[in-house]
Formats: C-alpha cells, sequence, structure tokens
C-alpha cells in the first residue's frame, strides 16, 4: 500500500460536517487531511431522489466562514445547487480533501490511530468521524415477510415515480421523506397508501415567517444536548414534516389526504401477504397536533415578549389532522393492488470499517457532545442533536465542529502519555 504518512489529525467525510471541521482545524494551526470515499458532497450528489429541495431556507446554510450570498434567501435549493454550494465551500477554505478514498479500517495503535485506505495508510494523533447519521437505510426484518412479486426499495434506491411499476404504492414512514415521496408518486397518478406512525407535524411558515425562521429566532435550534433531560428520547425523534417548494407550501397528512392518499396506523405486521396496521393513528395525529400547537404557543410568546408581534401576521392554527372514522386495520398486498413497497423507515450510520470498541450494541458510536468516549483524541460530527438542535443542519455544523476542535486543541496540548481518556478537559 505504500509508505504510511503520519498527519496531526483525520477527518472521514467530506461533506459539510467534515468541512466545518476542516476549516475550523485550519484556523487553529491543525494539520489534517480529509479522506473522502467518493467525490466532495457525495451523499448529496448520488443519494438523494431527483426532486428533493433542501428542507431549510438558502438564508440558514451558513458554514464557517461561508454562507449563502444569493437573490433568493428564502428558497431552497435542489440536490445540484446544494452539492455546488458545498463543492464552493471546499474550495474557498483550500480543504485538503482526498477523494476517491475508500477508508477501509481505522484502529488504534501506540501513536494514535492508524487510518487504513485503498489508496495507503496514515496514523493520526487525532481522529474525527464525519460520515453522517444516514448512511444505511433502515428496513425492518418485517419486509422478509413482503410476497414475491411485489418490488421493495428505500429513499436512497428511489429517484422518480417513473421507475416504479404500475399501479399501487405502499409508502411506510411519515416524516418529511415519506410524506414528500407519498405526494409524489400519488400524483403520477399511481394510488398511494402511507403507512403513519409517529411523526412531528409543523407549518412551512407560521405568521408570515418561515418556521425555521422561528426556530432560530427564538434559540430552540440552539438548545444544547445537556439541557435535555432525555437526551436518548431527544435523538430519536422523527424530523418535522417539512417540503421546500418555490410557493412555501405546507405538506401534512391533510393535504395529502385531501388529494386522496389513503392513511393507515403504523405497520404492526405482515402475515400470509396482508399488512397489519396499529390501531393507533388517530391517537399519533392528536399528538402531533397537540405538540405543534405547543411550538406554536411558544413562539407567540417569545413574539409577545421581545416586542415584534407588529413586525408579524396575526397567530393562527392549522385544522386539526384530519382521519377517517375507522381506518382499515389490513390490507392484502396483492388484492389491494400493491406493486411497490417505498421503506422512508430511516437510516442508520454505517461504521463497519471502524475497528475501535466505540460502538453501542445498535452500532452507534458512545459519545459525549461528540467526544467518543473510550477513545481518546477521538470525535465524531452530523448525528442528530449532538451538541445542539441544529447539528444535523448545514447551519448546526460549524458550532458544534469549533467546540469540538477546541477539544482537539486541548488534548493535543496536554495528551497524557499512555493514551488515556480526556473527556471532560472542555466542558462547554
Amino acid at each position: 500500500m505504500g509508505t504510511v504518512r503520519d498527519i496531526t489529525a483525520v477527518i472521514v467525510g467530506a461533506g459539510h460536517a467534515g468541512l466545518a471541521m476542516s476549516r475550523c482545524l485550519s484556523e487553529r494551526g491543525v494539520d489534517h487531511v480529509v479522506l473522502e470515499r467518493g467525490e466532495v458532497a457525495n451523499t448529496w450528489r448520488n443519494e438523494r431522489w431527483d426532486s428533493l429541495r433542501l428542507l431549510t431556507p438558502n438564508w440558514q446554510s451558513r458554514l464557517p466562514g461561508y454562507r449563502y450570498e444569493g437573490d433568493d434567501p428564502d428558497g431552497y435549493r435542489t440536490m445540484p445547487e446544494v452539492v455546488s454550494f458545498i463543492a464552493g465551500y471546499a474550495e474557498a477554505i483550500a480543504a485538503p480533501v482526498e477523494t476517491r478514498t475508500s477508508v477501509t479500517a481505522i484502529r488504534a495503535d501506540g501513536y494514535g490511530y492508524r487510518v487504513v485506505t485503498d489508496r495507503g495508510e496514515w496514523r493520526s494523533k487525532a481522529l474525527v468521524l464525519a460520515t453522517g447519521a444516514f448512511n444505511i437505510p433502515l428496513v425492518p426484518k418485517i419486509a422478509e415477510a413482503v410476497p414475491a412479486g411485489i418490488d421493495m426499495l428505500t429513499p436512497i434506491d428511489y429517484r422518480n415515480p417513473e421507475q416504479l411499476a404500475d399501479g399501487g404504492v405502499l409508502v411506510v414512514g411519515a416524516s418529511a421523506t415519506g410524506i414528500q415521496l407519498a405526494e409524489e408518486i400519488h400524483r403520477s397518478g399511481r394510488p398511494v397508501t402511507l403507512s403513519v406512525g409517529e411523526h412531528v407535524r409543523a407549518p412551512r411558515t407560521y405568521r408570515g415567517r418561515d418556521i425555521q425562521w422561528w426556530m432560530d429566532r427564538t434559540g430552540v435550534l440552539d438548545e444544547r444536548y445537556d439541557q435535555i433531560d432525555d437526551i436518548v428520547r431527544a435523538r430519536g425523534v422523527p424530523s418535522f414534516q417539512l417540503v421546500g417548494t418555490a410557493d412555501r407550501t405546507t405538506l401534512d397528512l391533510n393535504m395529502l389526504r385531501s388529494i386522496g392518499v389513503a392513511l393507515r396506523g403504523r405497520l404492526a405486521e405482515i402475515r400470509d401477504g396482508t399488512v397489519l396496521f396499529s390501531g393507533s393513528l388517530h391517537n399519533k395525529c392528536a399528538l402531533a397536533d397537540l405538540k405543534m400547537n405547543r411550538l406554536l404557543d411558544s413562539f407567540d410568546g417569545w413574539a409577545n415578549a421581545s416586542g415584534i408581534d407588529a413586525e408579524v401576521d396575526r397567530p393562527h392554527r392549522l385544522a386539526p389532522t384530519a382521519v377517517d372514522e375507522s381506518p382499515p386495520l389490513s390490507l392484502d398486498l396483492v388484492k389491494g393492488g400493491i406493486r411497490t413497497i417505498v421503506w422512508a423507515t430511516g437510516y442508520r450510520p454505517d461504521y463497519s470499517w471502524l475497528d475501535l470498541p466505540v460502538l453501542d450494541r445498535k452500532g452507534r458510536v458512545v459519545h459525549d457532545g461528540g467526544v467518543i468516549t473510550g477513545a481518546a483524541g477521538a470525535y465524531v460530527l452530523g448525528l442528530p442533536l449532538l451538541r445542539r438542535r441544529k447539528s444535523t443542519l448545514i447551519d448546526g455544523a460549524g458550532a458544534d465542529a469549533g467546540d469540538l476542535a477546541d477539544h482537539m486543541l486541548l488534548y493535543l496540548g496536554n495528551r497524557p502519555a499512555s493514551g488515556g481518556n480526556v473527556q471532560g478537559v472542555l466542558a462547554a
């Protein structure tokens, strides 16, 4: 494989989080390399469907030393525009990225870490995992019971409705991805059934401003992980039901129901070709409505206390989610004309190449605010609620990277001779 190269820090992943960390390390004088299996912004390039737009407005694309400067701050980027923005950032900060370099193993050694790639090896004192949380689609084991002849795919496989067989489609999952795919597929002329579990309802705009404007201005997105009572639960909460469109459409279950999408409960079982749905649809929708209205109440309280009531529209509320009185609890897939199932049931990270004792039983990195537990000088970025509620957003990468770069600097300056953990060096 060639000579082993020594460097202070290795960053794995050249998405927005890895690049934000690169900028922060450069500012602090830490020599490093960014290793990327494909091209910069590889996930955005290759693992998103054609019509997807960023769910945050353009003004919210803020990275260390770089931000949106166009004439449509309230618009939502297409995927090619997202790729261009991130690639432009890598160029602007002169990030030391090595593309087309797949990491095949990372293990500890006496120096720090040995990073093995298909293009050689690196030894580093510090390590940053910035490969994100959305690498492998989560498809439940129950999918094994789907009858032969029914196609199955995930949002990573999906590009547009034209690739689907004619006939009915069952979309499982009603967070941002599930509702967007349900709408697009239904409008292509294919009947869609949407299986709805826990979800987070939100209007695209409230009182004349984008929902993200309210989340940003009121400080909700800056809430820290160590200020939250049940952080494990909070990190598993689904994403907002949002879509980015030119007319700032609110896409929710009421909208889907109005165009003919059939709403059903959470998929509980598949038995002899028949899907069995939970009877909890009413309760799930009522709870989502309740939580949404509590959030809007908090915005109203902030607007009043901040003296900006006159600058925004009057308070209003969306109509409660409408659900059939007795939605069917079963669906015979073949007799019901279902030809395709789309599993919009979430993702998990892929650390199959990580040979360090830092994963829990579900394969997730154990960390405290991005400082990996049990691996001195190792960090992770881009995970849900890593250090703040906005951690998975482009807008959240900079603050998290800055905190962890500071921690790394202290670690490198106070590195225990034994290589022991320095967890807690940076309390903030």
